[in-house]
């Protein structure tokens, strides 16, 4: 196993292991956005509800929920030390940087926009995951419910839009850089795969988003 420690220890090893877990997170995401949609039938959350209930006892799921918690951990573990990395090549800033020359800020914002992203899931995972996963809560108090108390309160709204905004920017670059990274950069299909990665980046965070607006606004009931 000493050769796949050093593999993965490679500035290759970390863009491909970053690649990796991070589409499995665009993954989850697709489907975490599609049960979330639910909630836009306006049927009182009954769908949303019965789809919530099946996740969260289904043996499978709950098992891969692990799965994805390992994943996304080690999607920031890798990215910190990618970080650290670009910054130990360049320990002095130039005096004058045309970064827009060669790429968009977005691209050289990753950190950033992964630690504010950090910050937006500790609060959903404490707003949701632990309200539906490690307290009992009551009978007619479900995870419907709790979305429309958590999101009368329009800071939060706000801060949950920030977060989407935030994520949509983090999904342009990781996208396709993520194909980049695993070896499919072909001129026949990368235009492809930019396309499909901005449509995702715009489409994904923008549903997300519309969630917590519609609740506070009482487009949905």
């Amino acid at each position: 196993m000493a050769w796949l420690a050093k593999s993965l220890n490679s500035s290759l090893g970390k863009k491909l292991l970053m690649a990796i877990t991070g589409l499995f997170l665009i993954s989850f995401l697709l489907v975490h956005c599609s049960l979330n949609a639910l909630i836009f039938l306006n049927d009182g959350g009954v769908a949303f509800n019965e789809g919530a209930e099946f996740m969260g006892t289904n043996p499978v799921i709950r098992t891969m929920e692990i799965v994805l918690f390992a994943g996304l951990l080690l999607h920031i573990y890798d990215g910190l030390r990618l970080w650290l990395e670009n910054k130990s090549k360049r320990p002095v800033a130039y005096a004058k940087v045309d970064g827009a020359a060669n790429s968009k800020w977005y691209s050289r914002s990753m950190g950033l926009l992964g630690t504010l992203l950090l910050l937006f899931l500790i609060l959903h995972l404490k707003h949701f995951w632990y309200f539906s996963r490690l307290t009992e809560g009551l009978e007619d108090h479900t995870l419907y419910a709790e979305m429309q108390a958590v999101f009368m309160n329009p800071v939060v709204v706000v801060v949950y839009v920030l977060g989407c905004i935030s994520l949509g920017y983090h999904l342009l670059h990781g996208f396709s850089s993520a194909f980049q990274s695993i070896g499919w950069n072909h001129p026949k299909y990368t235009p492809t795969i930019k396309t499909i990665g901005a449509i995702f980046s715009i489409v994904i965070p923008a549903a997300f988003a519309a969630m917590p607006i519609a609740f506070y606004f009482h487009l949905i009931q």
